[in-house]
């Protein structure tokens, strides 16, 4: 780090150290050994009061600070209610940047004149934002006609001012793990990971593209939703031109006769394909992503008007490994069940324990979280707010969740607030089911259950291999006494190599069984696989044999 650097980062402490004592934080920022900071009075208010002076700190730390209140806005499974409502109302409150910058940036990154790229470009920001503005403009088509598009162009010097912020975070976070350690468990670093993840993903606009492009080849064909055709030749890193979509907000189609129930149900089931059919989804779902497309022909729709749903900024995606895609099918159908116990199993399957804990007392917490919401009625049943309730609980007793989840949890929670804002009575958990039911039919599929087996069987195998002699080399270098200590015990040496042997012919002999029931079940080759199965029989039978002869 240069001399010039580290002045500039100590300055900006200094900043922080200050903005937080001027709204009550002086006690944490002089706790954390922030330069300068010192307690002025007692901080004892209430959440409820903690939330706007949260908000205000964030906003005059500017655009890197005001992000992460909204990526924290997202996580009431780490934050209380009020805070999270509180930073909801973070706003982009930035300047748009003139038309010098904008026409410079875009010419750098696409190498070429705005008039030799663009037919028209209309230099009146149709959005302004921290990180880019939004234009207008037209390309020229085959025929040279005009192909309505708009274009996103990155604030210019953002990336080096989140790049600096990031930086201060972690060492914020580290400060706070050391010096509060209640603070520990909800990971202050894991947190700013996880908003570095998103941020430097919005930063770069052809991450944005190729998102784009996938999760239209993924829903290839389907007329129900819609994504901006990405025109690479008018794109770069900190340049994008899309496709321009004429629609409009959720809220006001369904004011204007657009059928609420079927827009919620249909954006619902496209989040739920992405997540467990793709693994591949759009992390940030809320109703300024969302457009209903076409406008209506008149001033209203007409009753049973088809409508498509379009999904836009496309920078932010979550992705679930098939594994973790298992899991968290477990976990919603235990919260379908309302079942303690298997959300209890699920979340333990997902999560990993920093240290020992007590199952027994996280099963109870569990299984309270199933009571409290056993029994509402359907309007005010949430499937995210159960997930957000066993996920603060493992968190709450050091279990470490996948920042996967998270995405995912949030994602889920967006849109489902999206869709009971149109129609109440939306119930997310019914939506999911006949994606539940059939990854279910996938894991316990006959062809899927014969390749799993004979992929073990080829690990068994190795293993029978290796194991034994393993075991017999340890065996070796004990009796040798070139560990640390000797075995003198002949008896118990013979124990273990005679456990040894009969790990060896076990494992040989279901690599064979597994080996022929796969075949069996998946109908290739049954006669092979009998003739395996039998095989394995007479192993087993013979196993048996041997030993009772050794013994007698």
């Amino acid at each position: 780090m240069s001399i010039v650097t580290a002045v500039r980062d100590l300055d900006r402490l200094r900043q922080i150290s200050r903005v937080l004592m001027r709204h009550g934080f002086g006690e944490l920022a002089a706790r954390i050994g922030l330069p300068g900071a010192e307690a002025r009075g007692p901080e004892t208010q209430t959440t409820s009061q903690l939330g706007p002076r949260f908000r205000l700190v964030l906003q005059e730390l500017g655009t890197t600070f005001v992000k992460l209140g909204q990526v924290i806005s997202t996580r009431p499974d780490l934050v209380p209610e009020p805070i999270v409502t509180e930073l909801k109302r973070l706003q982009d409150d930035v300047a748009p940047f003139e038309e010098a910058l904008a026409r410079a940036q875009i010419e750098e990154g696409l190498g070429a004149p705005v008039e030799t790229v663009y037919a028209s470009f209309d230099w009146v920001p149709l959005a302004c934002a921290s990180v880019a503005q939004v234009y207008r403009a037209t390309l020229r088509g085959p025929e040279g006609e005009p192909v309505p598009v708009v274009v996103k162009v990155q604030r210019p010097g953002i990336d080096r001012t989140i790049e600096r912020d990031i930086s201060l975070l972690y060492t914020l976070a580290r400060l706070v793990e050391r010096a509060v350690p209640e603070a520990r468990v909800y990971s202050p670093t894991g947190l700013v990971r996880e908003f570095e993840t998103s941020m430097l993903a919005e930063l770069d606009f052809t991450l944005e593209a190729n998102n784009a492009e996938r999760f239209a080849e993924n829903f290839r064909g389907q007329d129900a939703i819609r994504f901006p055709r990405i025109h690479r030749e008018a794109s770069s890193r900190r340049v994008l031109t899309m496709e321009f979509i004429d629609g409009v907000k959720v809220t006001d189609a369904v004011r204007l006769g657009a059928d609420g129930a079927h827009i919620a149900e249909t954006a619902v089931g496209i989040i739920l394909k992405m997540v467990f059919e793709d693994g591949f989804f759009h992390a940030d779902p809320h109703p300024g992503n969302m457009l209903i497309v076409p406008r209506p022909r008149g001033e209203r729709y007409e009753p049973g008007e088809a409508v498509h749903i379009a999904l836009l900024d496309l920078g932010l995606v979550g992705r679930l490994s098939p594994e973790l895609r298992d899991r968290t099918v477990d976990l919603l159908v235990a919260a379908a069940r309302q079942d303690g116990d298997a959300l209890a199993n699920a979340m333990l399957a997902i999560g990993r324990p920093r240290k020992r804990i007590d199952e027994a007392a996280f099963r109870a917490h569990v299984s309270r979280i199933a009571e409290r919401h056993l029994g509402r009625p359907l309007a005010e049943m949430e499937a995210s707010a159960i997930m957000r309730d066993v996920v603060s609980g493992a968190l709450q007793f050091d279990i470490e969740v996948p920042a996967e989840l998270t995405m995912l949890l949030r994602a889920i929670m967006t849109i489902e607030g999206v869709g009971k804002e149109i129609h109440p009575e939306l119930d997310v958990l019914t939506v999911a089911r006949p994606y539940l039911l059939g990854l279910v039919w996938q894991r316990y599929n006959p062809m899927r259950i014969g390749r799993d087996l004979l992929q073990s069987a080829g690990r068994a195998s190795a293993a029978a291999g290796a194991l034994p002699g393993q075991l017999l080399g340890i065996l070796s270098d004990l009796q040798r006494g070139e560990l640390a200590f000797r075995v003198e015990d002949r008896a118990r040496a013979q124990a273990i190599q005679q456990q040894s042997r009969r790990l060896r012919m076990a494992l040989l002999g279901s690599a064979l069984l597994g080996s022929g029931t796969a075949l069996v079940v998946a109908d290739r080759l049954p006669g092979l696989g009998g003739a395996l199965m039998g095989l394995a029989v007479l192993w087993f039978g013979g196993h048996v044999a041997l030993e009772w002869i050794r013994g007698r």
